[in-house]
């Protein structure tokens, strides 16, 4: 329960102030208030180029605050009843990087799911701490990687007393959650610190309908992309923290490499976004909720796909599932998720989050209208029937157990040499392969390349899937150890 007035918006306020006052700019940015740039004053408008502003005592300071941003973490704390929430304008990707670097340093053990985004892996490459890999749940009906199992969780804890840290996701990209309850018990009374990646789960903080937030259930720290589903301007995120933590070493983590440039425009959306679900999250999320259940339903009357969704729960490796999540398995119709993603976007003029090798998610918020999910059914209903074919000779494994022989930071920097991508088997990779999104890895740096991995690269670039993270920007060629 909120003990602050959520009504405010301390940093929206102060920006409605401050453009009352005038003031004459001789500071950056340089386009002055969009003076100087017509181009783009006539794109973005007046109202948001003179919110572009620098900052200033009026307005506070992002890498030290002490007056309007320090008011708006405060009510942020609250209302995601957290110690203490820092404003973050580099994305989640440095909120999941500054959660691990302030619990690790070089040589720490972390416990980790393996399909963690490539963010968490990057700051291992930072840190120098080393991963001990938990390997996900299968289910292998539909192809996707789940959470983590609590026994192998209290196994790794076991083998590893020496941890920092276990990372959790919660929830996956699909909607799985841990039991984040548990492994917090028992990570905990080893002295383990639990920090969460929540870039998927803003909404659990707003509606009681949905699985439990980290910071609810006593973790140490959790990464929020509000961008995601909270109505925030993309690359604006929370990063939240306990009392077991020091706000001042956080933020000092934070500011190793945040901007010292933070942008009012994302800062002042975050505290808008904030307001918005501090007030009115439970009815905005019974919406979302509704809709993705009414979706399930007309999908699932089609036939040949499946729209998944608690009905997984299983009380271990899916413990609980985030019904907002609009996930489709599609290989049934003889289409990996990634084809079906194309011809949405393609034939349908519709847009979705993502597709994989069998499945698809619509990403619903508290934006979605009602007709546009009609649409969206009406598409894939349509698809199915131009579509549709055998699926024999389909690949159905979405995750890939990882061979490590080395560290990230060990291999990333390590002398290399590149090869052509098929002649690598049976060598240690230097750099990450992932489709993006969901942007988990599918190689990382330090784990040996199979066979298995090299037909799911062959397949995922065959389907059309993205493919990243290698320095031959066509994944034609591979840097392995040398």
């Amino acid at each position: 329960m909120s003990k602050l007035n959520q009504d405010q918006a301390p940093i929206l306020e102060a920006l409605r102030d401050f453009k009352k006052m005038r003031v004459v700019p001789f500071d950056v940015p340089g386009h002055k208030r969009g003076r100087g740039n017509k181009e783009l004053l006539d794109f973005l408008g007046e109202k948001c180029l003179t919110a572009d502003v620098n900052s200033m005592k009026p307005l506070d300071n992002l890498c030290h605050p002490v007056s309007v941003i320090r008011k708006a973490e405060e009510l942020a704390a609250d209302a995601f009843g957290a110690a203490h929430a820092f404003f973050m304008v580099n994305g989640t990707t440095q909120s999941v990087q500054s959660m691990i670097l302030s619990v690790c340093k070089s040589g720490d053990k972390i416990i980790m799911p393996r399909n963690v985004h490539r963010s968490a892996i990057n700051a291992l490459i930072l840190s120098g701490a080393t991963p001990v890999y938990v390997n996900p749940g299968m289910n292998h009906d539909i192809g996707i990687s789940l959470g983590m199992s609590v026994s192998d969780v209290q196994k790794a804890i076991d083998e590893n007393p020496d941890a920092k840290a276990v990372l959790v996701n919660n929830p996956t990209y699909y909607g799985v959650c841990s039991n984040l309850k548990e492994i917090i018990r028992i990570a905990h009374e080893k002295g383990i610190l639990v920090i969460a990646d929540e870039a998927h789960g803003t909404h659990f903080y707003f509606n009681d309908r949905l699985p439990a937030s980290a910071m609810s259930l006593g973790a140490d720290m959790a990464s929020v992309s509000m961008h995601k589903s909270g109505g925030s301007l993309t690359q604006s995120s929370f990063l939240l923290i306990s009392d077991t933590l020091s706000e001042g070493y956080v933020r000092q983590i934070i500011n190793l490499s945040q901007t010292t440039s933070g942008s009012y425009l994302l800062m002042s959306s975050l505290d808008i976004s904030r307001r918005n679900l501090a007030l009115h999250g439970q009815e905005i999320f019974d919406k979302v909720i509704d809709y993705a259940a009414d979706a399930r339903e007309e999908i699932n009357k089609i036939g040949g796909y499946y729209a998944f969704s608690d009905e997984l729960i299983n009380g271990d490796d899916v413990f609980d599932f985030d019904i907002t999540k609009l996930s489709v398995h599609t290989r049934d119709i003889g289409l990996a998720g990634i084809e079906v993603y194309d011809l949405l976007r393609d034939e349908y003029d519709i847009q979705i989050e993502f597709g994989d090798i069998g499945n698809i998610l619509a990403y619903l918020s508290v934006g979605d209208r009602r007709q546009d999910i009609e649409r969206l059914v009406s598409a894939l209903s349509e698809i199915k029937r131009r579509y549709e074919k055998d699926k024999s000779g389909m690949l159905s494994q979405e995750y890939i157990n990882p061979e490590v022989v080395m560290t990230p930071k060990k291999a990333f920097y390590a002398e290399k040499v590149s090869l052509p991508i098929e002649e690598s088997k049976g060598r240690v990779c230097s750099e990450f392969v992932m489709c993006y999104p969901p942007g988990i890895p599918i190689l990382a740096p330090g784990e040996r390349i199979t066979g298995d991995i090299l037909d799911y690269i062959s397949y995922a670039k065959e389907k059309g899937c993205f493919l990243t993270g290698t320095e031959d920007s066509y994944t034609e060629r591979i840097n392995v150890i040398k």
